[in-house]
């Protein structure tokens, strides 16, 4: 997905290449070492969907970013950077954006300090925008927190439910992107009515990013994810899709069998052709499209028309990928 075409506003493009810039220049502290560390993501590049849905929010592509509005862009991805130094360091995954993690090129311990920088990097910025954007950003840090303690409290548990599922990606992905949308309003000072509403669309936004990522992790080819297809199952991470397939007559068994624990590269294949023979990843396309539908149903209440367009078309663009879809 290439999110600035699918959003087809050209001044938040033009916009966001103001924000590379103060995100770049936000990290450097005057330690080389540490502004290496700091940097070191931020240089392997991304998307910047969180700064993209800030920035739009903020705008709707009628008028050019203010400085207000890229910071807080800037704050949001400085918060979600900081998210996949931990990430790296509980999955002890060794790449991430195509280049080596940091805590395989500086250890553990860096990666994690390096990552809190970042989280105190992200609320200064937040602070200086004011009071609001401060406690705005507080209780994002809150349910990252919350979503990543129940995501390792039902690792590898074959009890865990949907509503755990939900939960976990709810506190994980959706928050950040919910965050950014309400953080554009607030830097724009929109009404409260149009906040509300760009915030639920940034919530379903990232709910359907997670359940299109936990879809593709099963049946994406291993040069499109750049990881083995199925290595959520191998890590005991077991999405919407695989809980399904737990309670599937035909082959929920066999697979509660090979789960409990981490898998060798043979059964996490073996698990992943049970998980995909079932009908989990249909269902879960549904449950996307459940939120695409509120996602569509919370744009109705937004003014700009060019803003609803690339919104309904940046959301529409993650299930379109889905293989088969």
């Amino acid at each position: 997905m290439n999110p600035h075409e699918r959003l087809g506003l050209s001044s938040v493009e033009d916009d966001l290449a103001r924000l590379e810039v103060l995100l770049a220049e936000s990290v450097i502290f005057g330690d080389a070492f540490l502004d290496s560390v700091t940097s070191h993501l931020i240089r392997a590049g991304g998307k910047r969907l969180r700064p993209l849905l800030a920035v739009a929010s903020a705008t709707c592509g009628e008028r050019a970013a203010t400085r207000e509005d890229l910071l807080g862009g800037v704050s949001l991805e400085l918060m979600h950077l900081a998210s996949l130094y931990h990430d790296d360091v509980m999955d002890e995954a060794e790449i991430r954006r195509n280049v080596e993690s940091v805590n395989a090129r500086y250890g553990n311990l860096i990666a994690i300090v390096a990552g809190d920088y970042l989280m105190a990097r992200s609320a200064g910025i937040a602070a200086d925008l004011g009071a609001d954007a401060a406690s705005l950003m507080a209780r994002t840090l809150a349910s990252l927190t919350r979503g990543q303690v129940a995501e390792v409290r039902t690792s590898f548990s074959l009890e865990r439910s949907e509503a755990d599922y939900f939960e976990a990606i709810d506190g994980k992905t959706a928050t950040l992107m919910s965050s950014s949308c309400r953080m554009g309003a607030m830097t724009a000072n929109l009404a409260p009515s149009v906040s509300e509403a760009l915030s639920e669309f940034g919530r379903c936004f990232g709910m359907v990013y997670q359940l299109r990522d936990d879809i593709m992790d099963l049946t994406a080819t291993e040069n499109q994810l750049g990881k083995p297809a199925g290595q959520d199952l191998a890590e005991g991470i077991y999405n919407l899709p695989t809980l399904l397939a737990l309670g599937d007559r035909g082959v929920g068994d066999e697979l509660r069998g090979l789960l409990g624990a981490p898998l060798d590269d043979d059964d996490r294949e073996r698990a992943r052709k049970l998980v995909v023979a079932t009908d989990g990843i249909e269902r879960t396309i549904v449950a996307a499209q459940r939120f695409l539908e509120r996602a569509h149903e919370a744009l109705a209440v937004v003014p700009s028309a060019g803003l609803r367009a690339g919104f309904s078309s940046l959301i529409t663009s993650l299930l379109e990928e889905i293989p088969g879809y």
